[in-house]
C-alpha cells in the first residue's frame, strides 16, 4: 500500500508520476458544461508493473496494467465520471476488449455500443471484475462517498477514441445524486438503460487479483477476441434485472 498524492494505493511496485486528468479537459461532457469544479478530477498511473520479469512479459505480450484513482465528488449534481471512450477493432476485425477490478471503492461502468442498440450499466465493488466486450464505449463513474481505486488491462495495440463522446459531449446517459439518470439530448433516440451487477466473466478469466493473471495465457483474449466470441457475447447478456427509469433533460 502506497500513499501517493493524497491517497492510499493498493501498489506494491514503483509509481511513475500520474496523468492529471482535470475538469476543464471534460468539461464539454458534463451533464452541467458550466459547472465550476475541482482542478483534479482523476489520477491515472500508466504501464506499471512490480519486476522487470513483469514488465518484460507485459511488453511481449503488449498488455499495459494501470490504476486509476477517483476520488468522490459531485459536478453540480453529477458524480466524477472519466471522459469515455471507445476501443478500435484488432486486425481480425474485432474490437479490443478491456478489464476491470475494483481496489478500493465501488464503480458503475456505463456501457454503449456503437450502434447505440444497447446501453448497460455494471455496479462494481471491491474484488470484482468488468470486461468490457468488444464494440461497446464505456465510461467509469464513482458514485459513492469514498474514492475508488481501480485497476486495468488492455492491450497496448491501439489508442483509445474519444471522438464520439467528445462530439454528442458524453454517454448517453448522465448519472447524477442519488443514482438517478438522465437522458444526454444530444443522442438520437436511445434504449432503456439497462442495469447488472458483477459478471461470472464468461469463465475468461480465474479468480483472484487481475495482477496475479500476468504471466497467464488467460488474458489472451485482450488482443485476439475473435478467439473467445462466444464467451465475450454473452458479457452484456440480459440476466432478468430490472431495467433502470431515467429521466429526459
Amino acid at each position: 500500500m502506497e500513499r501517493e498524492n493524497g491517497y492510499m494505493i493498493p501498489w506494491e511496485g514503483p509509481l511513475p508520476k500520474p496523468q492529471v486528468r482535470t475538469t476543464d479537459e471534460i468539461r464539454s461532457l458534463l451533464f452541467d458544461p458550466d459547472c465550476i469544479g475541482p482542478g483534479m478530477l482523476y489520477l491515472m498511473y500508466r504501464d506499471l508493473a512490480r519486476t522487470r520479469k513483469e514488465r518484460q512479459w507485459l511488453s511481449e505480450h503488449q498488455l499495459r496494467y494501470d490504476i486509476t484513482v477517483i476520488p468522490p465528488g459531485v459536478l453540480c449534481r453529477e458524480y466524477v465520471k472519466t471522459k469515455g471512450h471507445y476501443h478500435p477493432d484488432n486486425p481480425a476485425g474485432v474490437g479490443y476488449p478491456e478489464v476491470y477490478e475494483v481496489l478500493e471503492g465501488s464503480a458503475h461502468y456505463l456501457l454503449q455500443n456503437r450502434n447505440l442498440s444497447d446501453i448497460v450499466l455494471f455496479s462494481a465493488g471491491k474484488g470484482d471484475k468488468v470486461i468490457i466486450p468488444p464494440g461497446y464505449g464505456h465510461v467509469t463513474i464513482n458514485p459513492s462517498r469514498q474514492t475508488l481505486t481501480m485497476a486495468n488491462l488492455v492491450s497496448t495495440a491501439f489508442l483509445s477514441d474519444y471522438r464520439e463522446y467528445e462530439a454528442l459531449r458524453g454517454a448517453a446517459y448522465y448519472e447524477l445524486e442519488g443514482e438517478t439518470f438522465t437522458k444526454n439530448p444530444h443522442y438520437p433516440d436511445i434504449p432503456v438503460l439497462r442495469r447488472r451487477g458483477p459478471s461470472d466473466n464468461g469463465n475468461l478469466l480465474p479468480d483472484g487479483p487481475l495482477y496475479a493473471m500476468i504471466g497467464s495465457e488467460s488474458l489472451s483474449f485482450l488482443n485476439r477476441p475473435e478467439e473467445y466470441s462466444d464467451k465475450l457475447s454473452r458479457l452484456t447478456k440480459d440476466d432478468g434485472q430490472e431495467d433502470v427509469c431515467a429521466h429526459s433533460s
